[in-house]
């Protein structure tokens, strides 16, 4: 269908129902032109206060929405004309866009020079050779970063955010109204709660807010209790902000000081609320500033910089030996127009120019193996990370354990079993509406709750005080009997402990008294002891003389008595961990759970505690003292996200490279902290907003096969930059003692560029190359020191033997002449090109290639092909047009012995080279 006449019929029925004022922002009418990007800001700002300053009623109905939301019609309707709820910068580059990004790196805008002056010298071969150069580089890494993103765009589906969104069906008349457009019969069903991806929420959503979601467009608050949103990321304020449903202060001009209003790109901390979405997309704050926001380039990365410490280096390499070699010739040979030629061909040579495409597909290959393995990278240069990490701090639950709690007990203050107290743990998950976490979903399923409908029925919810993770706690308030209120609180035992002042003993209710409040603690402590994650439950009665309650209210409670949940650990879990101590990761727990639960688990799962501290110990810590304390110990227990957060920074302050793994709110400042957060598809919004990994299996087995992928990644981008760096710096050593000594040039300027063309083109299978498996065995770092070292020490061996060439064709076939050259230089091309062919095969591994470590078949196939080549040009028909010449077939056997002989001394090189510097 014509999408044109689809949205015009879509449009038709928006006028007819009424629904355009959806689409009227407060005046200004969506069907008209969109404000161009200079009046955004002030036309938003005006939008947005007006929304927050108008009575709800009046916003519901020009929003033409409910308090129990849009129809799923209404929703698309309204989504066809105003799009889907993405900011626009976040939209992938058009084609020509992205091919000038390719293309616009310093390589290929070098070597566009080079090609510019080799015309206006009228050298049109080096122009055609250099031309074709630039462009194969550039289209291949615009073939490669296109699959790349389309890629990464289907491994993102599979992680989309979403938002709780309340839907209403069809109201009569427009059931009678859709009847008579599309001939259906459609009954309304009342409102039904959703989860719904961001991107399709629309203005007259409204959407239901709790700790740990992402605010997903421009809100107006219905409805909060204990609210708290994070507003760093718009404002720079580091405290959370309260936010209510009108706004409490003087009159303002920021919509960002507005207590009733939140913006997409802020979280929510603690409490929950249910918001009418006022714009989206493009049209919110955060899109409005986005070109603004988006303008200040990221930091680089450690990998960035180390690959542009590399590329630096080459290009200074360069720019100095070119002209030693130009000047170097011209004096020599005489002909320097001849001489600066060659000079600009050796500088194309000692371009890497496949670089940026090679660490590009690398990536991208990477990110597409580790999806296969249920991990799905969001950002590519986070998978060198992967592969560095030497410690991984992770929660206990879920990651050590099955994820799967089960109520185990439920037992009054001394141990003994007590259904009064599931029946209060009942009541106090089923009608809280914040975030549900796996403790209220064991509650809610429990076998011995057959009655949990009739038991519900009979209460009346009151209000509610959400979870947060300062109390530690969450209580909702019912009523059974209008003649009184019931406040029902459970969280952490020391927590509610601390809130109580009486507690149930047999039936009865007592004081608190020190002999008892010793009972309680040995109680609970032998719990733990049994690996049973224990939670405290209290109660109190209250007069009907108010419907908001508030953290005060949580006073002078009576403990009632515990619920016990066991979460056994996996079976996977103890290989894993012995599969990552075997690479060289070292694992800690940091857990907000008690240390004796913390402590049994480990056992089981074969994870030695070498030391562990509470979250009191962390506090009471300097940071200097907590740096050493981080490297002795194992278990860190009873934590709050300010010490997890301390802690990674510590470790990465002390030279680690620290992984954190984590899927709560209360993770989310570790998981940022961290030199790779990695996070689960099951997480809260915010925690995989902040990570750089998402896994979609909760274990450390998936994660162990995740950082051997890295390291196969990072494996194969440093051997293109080894053998790079070192091929170059040995061919221009070569070119320079071969200008002193010959009458004519080596190697002519076009030798040299088809040479580096036919070498470029083998080296585009290597992100598909085998890793050894010793490679894999400890984390792998970017080091640049290493790369100049490397260089230095393997490139002048090739050297070595480019110098016996050019003495074989001396001495042995008489190419010492001018008239003779073009054997010399046939001589060299074939000996220069199959050397830094071969060159591939000996840096790719420590072991002896070909026999103990195989390259891939693809690696492989195309080293024959391009070494095939090599040796054939000269030989076929094309010799005259590339000025060479057919060479003796005595030529090959010395050929053979040089070739050998330069694998060898390599070899021997590695061995020396790895004993003394290790081998990366």
């Amino acid at each position: 269908m014509n999408l044109n006449l689809l949205k015009d019929t879509f449009v038709r029925f928006v006028h007819a129902h009424g629904m355009d004022r959806h689409f009227r922002r407060f005046g200004g009418d969506m069907f008209s032109s969109t404000p161009t990007p200079n009046e955004v800001p002030a036309t938003l700002a005006q939008h947005l206060l007006k929304a927050a300053q108008i009575e709800l009623p009046e916003l519901l109905e020009q929003l033409h929405s409910r308090s129990d939301g849009l129809t799923d019609a209404e929703a698309d309707a309204i989504r066809l004309v105003v799009g889907p709820n993405e900011v626009e910068h976040e939209k992938p580059l058009p084609w020509w866009a992205h091919l000038w990004q390719c293309y616009k790196n310093p390589f290929n805008l070098l070597l566009t020079v080079l090609a510019a002056v080799s015309f206006a010298t009228e050298d049109m071969k080096a122009t055609v050779v250099i031309s074709t150069m630039v462009v194969l580089s550039t289209l291949m890494r615009f073939v490669q970063e296109s699959r790349s993103n389309n890629a990464a765009d289907k491994l993102k589906e599979m992680v989309s955010n979403t938002a709780t969104v309340l839907r209403h069906d069809l109201t009569a008349d427009i059931a009678d109204e859709a009847l008579r457009y599309f001939d259906v019969t459609l009954h309304p069903k009342g409102a039904r709660r959703i989860e719904l991806a961001i991107k399709k929420l629309v203005p007259g959503d409204i959407v239901q807010l709790s700790a740990g979601d992402m605010i997903p467009a421009d809100l107006r608050l219905l409805t909060a209790k204990d609210l708290f949103i994070s507003q760093a990321a718009m404002t720079g304020e580091s405290l959370p902000v309260e936010k209510f449903i009108v706004h409490r202060g003087e009159d303002v001009g920021n919509p960002l000081e507005l207590d009733n209003l939140c913006f997409m790109g802020t979280n929510v901390i603690s409490g929950s609320a249910t918001a009418i979405v006022v714009t989206t997309g493009n049209q919110t704050y955060f899109g409005a500033l986005a070109e603004r926001v988006t303008a200040t380039d990221r930091t680089p990365t450690a990998f960035q910089l180390g690959v542009n410490k590399v590329s630096w280096l080459l290009i200074r390499f360069m720019m100095v030996m070119t002209p030693i070699v130009f000047f170097l010739n011209g004096f020599t040979k005489g002909d320097w127009v001849e001489a600066f030629l060659f000079g600009l061909s050796v500088a194309v040579g000692l371009t890497p120019e496949m670089l940026p495409m090679i660490v590009t597909s690398t990536l991208a290959k990477g990110a597409v193996a580790l999806s296969r393995k249920k991990v799905i990278v969001k950002r590519l240069d986070a998978i060198q990370n992967f592969g560095a990490m030497d410690v991984l701090c992770t929660d206990k639950t879920g990651t050590l354990t099955q994820d799967k709690i089960f109520l185990e007990r439920h037992t009054d203050i001394l141990g003994k079993p007590d259904d009064l107290v599931l029946e209060y743990a009942y009541l106090n998950s089923h009608y809280q509406t914040g975030l549900k976490n796996l403790l209220d979903v064991a509650v809610l399923d429990h076998a011995e709750l057959q009655r949990e409908m009739a038991l519900a029925s009979a209460y009346r919810k009151v209000d509610e005080i959400p979870f947060d993770f300062q109390r530690r706690r969450m209580s909702v308030v019912v009523s059974e009997r209008e003649d009184h209120h019931e406040l029902i609180c459970k969280g952490a035992v020391e927590e509610i402990v601390s809130v109580c002042t009486h507690a149930r003993h047999n039936g009865t209710v007592v004081p608190f008294t020190a002999e008892l409040l010793k009972e309680i603690h040995e109680t609970t402590a032998s719990l733990n002891a049994e690996g049973l994650r224990v939670v405290a439950v209290a109660a109190k009665d209250l007069p009907p003389t108010k419907e908001v309650y508030g953290v005060a209210d949580e006073s002078d409670l009576v403990l009632i008595g515990y619920i016990a949940f066991l979460d056994p650990p996996k079976e996977s879990t103890k290989p894993a961990l012995d599969a990552l101590k075997k690479h060289g990761v070292t694992v800690k727990i940091l857990t907000g759970d008690n240390q004796l639960v913390t402590a049994k688990i480990c056992r089981q799962v074969g994870l030695t505690v070498d030391g562990m501290l509470l979250g009191s110990d962390v506090e009471n810590m300097s940071d200097a003292d907590l740096a050493i304390a981080v490297e002795k110990t194992t278990v860190f227990a009873k934590l709050s996200p300010d010490h997890k957060e301390r802690i990674v920074r510590r470790l990465h302050d002390n030279g680690h490279v620290v992984g954190f793994m984590g899927d709560g709110i209360n993770d989310a400042p570790a998981l940022r902290a961290a030199d790779i957060g990695i996070s689960v598809d099951t997480a809260v919004d915010i925690a995989k907003e902040a990570a750089d990994i998402i896994l979609l299996e909760k274990s450390l087995m998936v994660l162990e096969e995740g950082v051997l992928e890295g390291r196969k990644t990072f494996a194969n981008m440093l051997k293109y930059i080894k053998m790079t760096a070192s091929s170059n710096f040995g061919n221009v050593f070569s070119v320079l003692v071969a200008s002193a000594f010959l009458p004519f040039l080596p190697m002519l300027p076009l030798h040299l560029l088809v040479q580096n063309l036919l070498y470029d083109i083998s080296q585009i299978t290597i992100p598909f190359d085998n890793v050894d498996k010793e490679f894999l065995e400890k984390p792998q770092r970017w080091d640049p020191k290493e790369i100049g070292r490397f260089m230095i020490f393997f490139g002048p061996i090739s050297s070595i033997f480019d110098i016996a060439t050019f003495a074989l064709l001396w001495y042995i076939f008489g190419a010492n002449t001018n008239e003779h050259q073009t054997l010399f230089q046939s001589g060299w091309f074939i000996e220069g090109l199959l050397s830094q062919t071969l060159i591939v095969h000996m840096i790719r591994t420590r072991k002896i290639p070909f026999f103990q470590s195989r390259a891939s078949w693809a690696l492989m196939s195309m080293t024959v092909i391009i070494m095939a080549i090599g040796i054939l040009l000269p030989m076929s028909p094309l010799a005259h047009y590339f000025k060479l010449q057919a060479l003796p077939l005595s030529y090959f056997p010395w050929l053979l012995l040089i070739l050998g002989a330069y694998a060898v001394l390599t070899q021997m090189m590695k061995g020396w080279y790895a004993k003394r510097y290790g081998w990366q």
